[in-house]
């Protein structure tokens, strides 16, 4: 039999697995040609990265991840998918002489990037991320952190990740996350399933994850923007993250918003212990960055 007779006899899920592994090989075999990110979009989680990923990739001057047909926004390579190696990290980006050609036709060089939004979060992520590409930008987009956690959480029952109603969740949070972090600095390839789904209030507390960052990075490598400007204005948002990246400004085809996910109303006792939680960490928030998103602070 034929490979292509083969291929037809196979489950759509199996064909695509097979091509799947043809191009990531392809892609480890060429590792060495490939270019590294020349910016990532970090967070938040529920904060926008994946509609302002889609904006970006929509520039002729910003290569989506190899390969484009399976429209990737991150291999997650610096937490749970370590172990892979850095061949494996590279597979996912564009050769340097597909850059080299749109560089030609176009006078400018284009740019490879990614978008997780757990690089933020993820307290080893940085410095891994700062060994390889020590000259980096870094998109963060910030959301109301009440609005974040509610999302969060109905992202986490979605994903069969939460089983608890939301006031229960927020409950056991401190219980679940109990050493979590000490574990992941002791065991470098462990990775923390309550760390990134269970982690709804803790991730909220921006500054002390931004600070972290700017210990590898200077201030000026990061843009911070709130998920109240990308989604007031897509196209104002997308032209500064573009002068940002040092790239010409494009009109979009589409604001598509991706991940948007539905939910019931919050109950208002929980929203308003909630709102006063976060508002002194907004305020500190606010302070370092010089600028106020108009979250209660």
């Amino acid at each position: 039999m034929g490979l292509v007779a083969g291929l037809k006899d196979r489950s759509p899920r199996a064909v695509k697995d097979v091509a799947n592994s043809v191009t990531r090989a392809y892609g480890m075999r060429t590792a060495e040609q490939r270019h590294l990110p020349d910016f990532m979009v970090i967070g938040t989680k529920r904060g926008g990265t994946t509609s302002l990923w889609n904006y970006l990739i929509q520039h002729p001057l910003v290569m989506p991840m190899f390969p484009a047909s399976r429209g990737l926004k991150s291999p997650w390579y610096f937490y749970v998918n370590y172990a892979k190696g850095d061949a494996w990290y590279r597979s996912h980006f564009a050769t340097e002489s597909e850059l080299d050609r749109i560089e030609q036709k176009s006078g400018t060089r284009p740019l490879t990037g990614e978008a997780c939004p757990y690089y933020l979060y993820d307290p080893r992520a940085v410095e891994r991320i700062h060994a390889r590409m020590p000259g980096l930008k870094a998109v963060v987009v910030l959301r109301d952190p009440v609005k974040r956690a509610y999302s969060h959480y109905w992202e986490a029952v979605g994903k069969g990740a939460e089983d608890l109603g939301f006031e229960e969740a927020l409950a056991a949070e401190p219980e679940r996350l109990r050493g979590e972090v000490e574990r992941m600095l002791a065991e470098p390839l462990y990775y923390s399933e309550p760390h990134d789904f269970n982690s709804y209030r803790d991730r909220g507390v921006y500054r002390p994850q931004l600070e972290r960052w700017c210990e590898h990075y200077p201030r000026e490598n990061l843009l911070v923007m709130s998920a109240e400007e990308l989604y007031a204005d897509e196209q104002a948002a997308l032209d500064r993250v573009c002068g940002f990246l040092g790239l010409p400004p494009h009109r979009m085809e589409s604001a598509e918003r991706h991940n948007y996910l539905p939910a019931p109303p919050m109950d208002e006792g929980t929203k308003a212990e909630l709102t006063e939680f976060y508002r002194p960490h907004n305020r500190e928030l606010f302070q370092w960055l010089g600028v106020d998103f108009g979250w209660p602070s």
